[in-house]
């Protein structure tokens, strides 16, 4: 007999259900009308048996259509109704559960078009997974971006990992797919497999996941983002309010796997939350304005800095939960602490788990290596100019802002970012329309993200990690520029640690170095780095690059940061740094701790914390950092015996700070500086003084300037210079 024409239709159906190639599993699968009532479908290819269980009571077996999907029929029932399915399996095994195919679409019509347009903002509120509540039932809400996929099945712990069982359905023309799973709720494991147009099926980690596996394990975890209750409103209050450009900002920069470990237990590295309550007491000791943390955001190998990011809404799971993570960053904060973390927009590595051909195709990348491959890295770039790939990308800014109350991201790679040709010989890239080398829809991109953190959420920083001499980086994107509020000056950090390398008897041509910057540095809003990148693959650490014997080597560090710290530009300095660590960095191991248990290292220590001191409480060491109204030359050219000499101001001009350095391994006796002022100028700091672990060579804490014209300036002050030592003066009363 020949079956209604509805049924054949549905036979053709059923079949592509089967074969796991169903666009929109729904219109077939769970209950819908039928000619004489309502008909409930499921796909259970193992089951012995199934039985639907309606709300208002009784017993209705479903017969095996084939396949392994089976249907049961209910007479006289035009209107649907809510039930629940049990299952038999071989061996007696029996589950009772609600139909996921029973459930509305958890995306509304604004989120689709928002989606469509890559103009979702808060895009991690639907995408990822979701506990929640969804027509008077719990469960987790599943979504992920995956347009050219044949068909997408989110897998996990609640259905052993079979593609077979929860099979998702294709939001419109997104290119979204979608399904609520009743009963899962946080801590549940899942991937989506996802099947391309031709090929085998893909496993992959959800790229808004919210919680992850601990490495080398790659799936993610279900989290709920809205358990943890933050203490920390008067911080986010008074953060709103300050100038970023106008306050102290002194950074302390922090691998967390090795900056302790709990020797203890096996060495393992400090969760986070035993990390808030560590770090935040040290940081707040040391006097350090901000912590940057990294790696944070999940990533493959552990002893790197994660700048191979594949969780981009996830902190690494290898310290912990992501509420311990928040409890971190909110004890930091009640401490007086901003948090500064990583942020690597430029690429992605290529793990099979992870956004690298994410559904069988160039997705988050361009399909042209000449775009879309990083030759120096071995990654893969984001493609820009893909509404949904900028969408993904400013949704992840934001979402560590919100979410985790972050005071600023540091952007890494942006050179790479910003020239097609970067790292690239001839005809390795493609040029931009223009025929220019500029890589426009990254540029727009930049722009974008950096001016919604300002406009969302004022007081944070954006910091740009950017070798080149782009113009404007820290400009507004108004006046032509790219809206960080920070750009890194790593030229100032390699000439600087070029000339501290060498010997002071060479030191008088190599003089330029420390007065080039001075070019430039008020051309953008500047971070002066000791970071991370000079203590690693063979560069020794920063007192292991001071010359001379052990005494000097100090005594040149020493200089060295008081040098820093009066010069124009906010401060950063990579653990370790702080106390003269003496070995290399090695991600295996804690820092050298008990080297503070020895004099010099903690004359270090204790100096580093005096210039964190200074900081804050001197108004001409940081309101003007980027304004060359804040600063005056008055010894730029004693070459021959490796002084230097200026003068810091206050925004008002009614303070100022003299700084003098004797770079050279001799003291100076009678030696003449200019001052602004006549009258006292009391010696706030001395690099060689006794207690940072120097001569104690020193003026008496004291100068007298008398109205002797030198250095441009109308007074002038005969002072000692101590060996390799760099003073501060300020006025007596200000």
């Amino acid at each position: 007999m020949r079956r209604p024409a509805e049924v054949a239709a549905s036979e053709a159906e059923i079949r592509r259900i089967v074969e796991l190639s169903h666009a929109d599993p729904h219109s077939v699968l769970g209950i819908h009308p039928d000619p004489t009532g309502v008909v409930i479908r499921t796909y259970r290819p193992d089951a012995t048996s199934v039985t639907v269980l309606p709300s208002f009571g009784g017993e209705v077996p479903a017969r095996h259509r084939f396949g392994g999907v089976w249907e049961a029929r209910l007479n006289a029932k035009p209107e649907a109704f809510e039930y629940l399915l049990r299952v038999e399996y071989p061996g007696g095994a029996r589950f009772t559960f609600r139909d996921p195919y029973a459930f509305l679409p958890t995306f509304g019509d604004l989120d689709l078009h928002l989606v469509s347009e890559g103009r979702h903002e808060r895009i991690w509120e639907r995408m990822g997974a979701h506990p929640r509540h969804h027509q008077g039932h719990f469960g987790t809400s599943f979504a992920v971006w995956a347009p050219s996929a044949k068909s997408v099945s989110v897998v996990g712990d609640f259905n052993s990992w079979d593609g077979r069982l929860h099979q998702m359905r294709s939001i419109g023309s997104t290119g979204v797919w979608e399904l609520f799973v009743p009963e899962v709720s946080a801590g549940a494991r899942y991937k989506y497999e996802v099947r391309p147009q031709t090929g085998p099926h893909l496993l992959k980690a959800d790229p808004y996941a919210f919680r992850t596996e601990t490495p080398p394990a790659t799936a993610s975890v279900v989290h709920d983002l809205d358990r943890y209750l933050w203490k920390d409103g008067a911080w986010m209050a008074a953060r709103r309010d300050k100038d970023p450009i106008r306050q102290p900002v002194s950074i302390y920069e922090v691998h967390l796997s090795s900056w302790r470990r709990v020797i203890e237990e096996g060495n393992r590295p400090l969760s986070w939350r035993e990390a808030g309550a560590q770090l935040a007491a040290y940081v707040k000791q040391m006097g350090f304005t901000h912590v940057e943390l990294l790696p944070v955001a999940e990533h493959p190998f552990g002893g790197s800095w994660g700048y191979q990011v594949t969780g981009y809404f996830s902190p690494t799971a290898r310290h912990g939960h992501p509420d311990d993570f928040k409890a971190l960053v909110d004890e930091l904060h009640q401490n007086g602490i901003g948090v500064i973390v990583d942020w690597v927009p430029a690429h992605f590595p290529k793990d099979a788990h992870a956004l690298a051909r994410f559904d069988g195709t160039a997705l988050y990348e361009h399909e042209d290596p000449r775009m879309g491959a990083h030759p120096d890295w071995g990654t893969l770039v984001f493609n820009y100019g893909r509404n949904e790939v900028r969408n993904f990308l400013l949704a992840s800014a934001l979402f560590w802002f919100d979410q985790y109350h972050v005071d600023g991201l540091r952007v890494d790679a942006v050179a790479s970012m910003l020239y097609r040709d970067y790292s690239r010989k001839p005809g390795e890239w493609i040029p931009n329309k223009y025929g220019g080398r500029e890589n426009e829809e990254a540029i727009a991109f930049l722009k974008e993200v950096n001016e919604r953190v300002r406009d969302l959420h004022p007081g944070a920083l954006m910091i740009a990690e950017e070798s080149t001499a782009f113009p404007k980086v820290t400009h507004r994107a108004r006046d032509g520029g790219l809206s960080f509020h920070y750009k890194w000056s790593l030229g100032w950090m390699h000439d600087t640690l070029e000339y501290f390398s060498a010997n002071p008897v060479y030191r008088k041509w190599h003089h330029h170095k420390l007065t080039f910057t001075m070019v430039y540095v008020f051309s953008e809003n500047f971070l002066l780095p000791l970071s991370h990148d000079e203590v690693v693959h063979g560069k020794g650490s920063l007192l292991g690059k001071m010359p001379g014997d052990d005494w000097q080597q100090f005594a040149n560090l020493r200089a060295l940061y008081g040098f820093m710290w009066a010069h124009p530009g906010k401060k950063l300095l990579f653990m370790g740094g702080e106390f003269a660590q003496r070995k290399e960095w090695n991600h295996d191991v804690s820092l050298d701790w008990h080297l503070l248990d020895a004099g010099r290292h903690a004359g270090v220590n204790t100096l580093v914390k005096d210039l964190n001191r200074h900081l804050v409480s001197e108004p001409a060491l940081f309101e003007l950092d980027g304004e060359g109204s804040g600063f005056e030359w008055l010894q730029p050219d004693s070459a021959d015996v490796n002084v230097y000499a200026f003068v810091r101001w206050s925004q008002d001009r009614k303070q100022h700070l003299v700084c003098v350095a004797n770079l050279s391994p001799a003291p100076r006796s009678g030696y003449r500086i200019g001052m602004p002022k006549a009258g006292r100028y009391l010696e706030l700091l001395n690099s060689d003084a006794d207690v940072y672990g120097g001569s104690g060579t020193g003026n008496g804490g004291a100068v007298m300037a008398e109205a002797v014209p030198a250095d441009r300036q109308p007074n002038s002050a005969v002072m000692t210079l101590p060996p390799l030592a760099v003073l501060w003066f300020k006025p007596e009363g200000d």
